[in-house]
């Protein structure tokens, strides 16, 4: 007795897409809560320095940024979060974000000073000692990681 098989033809299982959502939905709430967004639109142009004892900040909630950088007019302008002022005013803006932090926070405060390396180092020394009057700040240089010689 002579068996006879039948071929059937092979299909490929369909590829089962109920979960695809979950996972699209997942994937998209992860990158959401990591992502800091920057808040600051920055209106001069910097190219920062390098260092080599670089940190990162602790406190991000309670640090403002300063900018120190040429203006698209060409003229070095010192920019403090989103408005572009003189240094003169630097202080007073300064002063009004430590006082809009709640008491407990106010001791966080850091100033983020981020200066172009052609900006003459007087001016951000001035800018530095203008800050300073605004309360008991902590001032940090911005700077990029010095690449290493391998």
């Amino acid at each position: 007795m002579q068996f006879r098989h039948r071929r059937r033809k092979r299909q490929i299982p369909s590829l089962n897409l109920a979960s695809m959502p979950d996972l699209i939905f997942t994937v998209l709430f992860f990158f959401m809560i990591v992502t800091h967004m920057r808040t600051d639109t920055v209106e001069v142009k910097l190219e920062v320095p390098q260092g080599t004892e670089v940190t990162k900040l602790a406190h991000k909630r309670t640090t403002i940024n300063i900018y120190i950088g040429k203006a698209s007019d060409g003229q070095v302008r010192v920019q403090v979060a989103d408005k572009i002022c003189s240094i003169s005013q630097a202080s007073a803006l300064v002063r009004d974000y430590w006082n809009d932090l709640p008491d407990d926070e106010k001791s966080n405060m850091t100033v983020n000073l981020k200066a172009d390396r052609a900006v003459p180092m007087g001016m951000v020394t001035d800018l530095k000692k203008e800050i300073c009057q605004a309360g008991p700040i902590t001032i940090h240089y911005s700077a990029t990681e010095e690449k290493k010689a391998e």
